[in-house]
């Protein structure tokens, strides 16, 4: 019954309404909608703002290649077609960007397919908040700030999550279980998925060798370090030097 009245009223809404001015209005939130060539084809102000475009229209009909660091691009086209191959959200998706400092700042993006009338997938649409912008959405779990700021000072470094978990007074178990609740994965794929992050940027940017790399970002040997790499880039450390 309630699917039908929201059915019954979306089906009358005029386009005079203009639904997509809300998400100008959402503080902190980008949105955006591609259509089935990944192209964008609707951007609220926060999308464009953060891109430095002056509107909208510089950015409808461009693709993630045109706008992002190809390794951001290929990954953000990956999530895009698993949402349009299988018509399911991906939620509480992390992205990685380094600042100048080479300090991270995590992006929180979800993903929902966009259906057209005949039922069949015609794009893909999301939001973005980072995790600063994101901060006042997260209470109750603000006592997570604490661990979020220590890893993104530390990731490089053995960090034992026992101790993690003792910075913001809480057990190993309750713990894991607020960090889950609100990134969406437990804290130590989170600081791994960090490092890989940071290493693939090492791995572009510079000829140390991958041993070299392993040790520097936290990996306990070159083993591991291409073990978890391949688990989540999909590909062994080498590889992925020899394509860029």
């Amino acid at each position: 019954m309630a699917k039908d009245k929201k059915s019954e009223f979306l089906n009358q809404v005029s386009r005079r309404s203009h639904f997509e001015v809300v998400f100008d209005h959402l503080p902190g939130v980008s949105f955006f909608a591609k259509n089935r060539s990944f192209e964008l084809v609707v951007a609220n102000r926060a999308f464009w703002e953060r891109l430095d475009c002056d509107s909208e229209a510089d950015l409808v009909g461009k693709t993630d290649f045109e706008l992002f660091p190809r390794r951001l691009a290929e990954k953000f086209r990956k999530d895009d077609e698993e949402v349009i191959h299988t018509g399911e959200p991906k939620l509480k998706i992390i992205e990685l960007f380094f600042n100048r400092q080479g300090l991270p700042d995590w992006y929180f993006t979800n993903k929902f397919p966009v259906f057209g009338r005949d039922e069949k997938v015609i794009g893909v649409m999301g939001t973005v908040q980072s995790y600063t912008g994101r901060k006042s959405a997260l209470t109750p779990h603000l006592e997570l700030d604490r661990a979020v700021s220590f890893l993104r000072r530390h990731f490089r470094e053995p960090i034992i999550m026992a101790d993690l978990a003792r910075l913001v007074g809480m057990s190993v178990r309750q713990f894991n279980r607020r960090f889950r609740e609100t990134f969406g994965t437990n804290p130590t794929n989170f600081l791994i998925k960090t490092r890989i992050q940071a290493a693939c940027e090492e791995l572009r940017r510079s000829e140390s060798t991958i041993n070299d790399i392993a040790l520097d970002y936290g990996f306990y040997d070159q083993s591991s370090f291409t073990q978890h790499f391949r688990k989540h880039v999909g590909m062994t450390p080498l590889q992925y030097r020899k394509r860029r």
